[in-house]
């Protein structure tokens, strides 16, 4: 028997990268997943390579009549909810003297709103308790890249989102915490840049930059996502736990 066996998990970003992967995971151990995504074709691949137990429902975090479908249809299907991983993120390089109201609010409604707006409006459904984890970022706190300012302050403000919700979540048997990835090689991290080349710069300045001299893998990011979402971690709440091989700690 699985260690989310009976389990009810909402994946957001589940079609691609980490959340794909974890959704692998989670489905393995046992749980129903349901993940969103913003492309009907790679929502049907994701599910084809999941293979069972899985519910696509196509939508953007960011849009609040999205979120009210992609929790209308939880309840409809399956009445309750265990497990939230807030995973959809949105990332674009741009300075300072370029930032304009679009871009802030292209990459804060995704990273930011999306994940304040889908914790409220799955803890209805979270009547036995359950754990949320949020897709934050190492750049959020432990690192400064001067391009991604936006990034950075959308993945800062979802770890202070995370801090204050704690003592009122716990209460409800919920445990809410960040998992922090480095690089880590995902669809977002190629499309990010200009081109191929510029993502393989890229690729070889982060190895560089971090101890274990490689970035990481989805399977990696999804181990640490299980443990968080698994009684594994039953007496964790609060943390932002770094899985960046070691990148942002040296």
């Amino acid at each position: 028997m699985g260690k989310l066996e009976g389990k009810v998990a909402v994946i957001t970003g589940g079609s691609t990268g980490i959340g794909l992967a974890t959704a692998r995971r989670f489905v393995a151990e046992g749980a129903y997943v349901f993940i969103t995504g913003r492309t009907r074709e790679t929502l049907d691949q994701a599910c084809a390579e999941i293979g069972r137990n899985v519910t696509a429902v196509q939508g953007d975090v960011a849009n609040m009549s999205d979120l009210d479908q992609l929790y209308e249809t939880v309840r409809a299907e399956k009445g309750v909810l265990d497990i939230l991983f807030a995973n959809a993120g949105a990332v674009k390089h741009v300075r300072i003297d370029a930032i304009t109201e679009e871009h802030y609010d292209q990459i804060m409604g995704v990273n930011l709103k999306g994940v304040i707006f889908g914790v409220q409006k799955a803890l209805p459904l979270m009547t036995r308790g359950g754990a949320i984890v949020v897709n934050a970022s190492i750049v959020g706190i432990a690192k400064s890249i001067p391009s991604l300012g936006i990034y950075s302050a959308s993945k800062a403000g979802a770890r202070g989102f995370i801090r204050a919700m704690v003592p009122d979540l716990s209460a409800r048997g919920i445990r809410i915490n960040a998992l922090s990835p480095g690089s880590t090689e995902t669809p977002i991290f190629e499309n990010q840049f200009p081109s191929h080349e510029a993502a393989e710069m890229a690729r070889e300045a982060a190895n560089a930059l971090t101890p274990l001299k490689r970035i990481g893998t989805p399977d990696e990011l999804a181990n640490a996502a299980f443990f968080l979402a698994s009684d594994e971690s039953s007496y964790i709440t609060g943390i932002d736990l770094h899985v960046d091989g070691g990148m942002g700690q040296v």
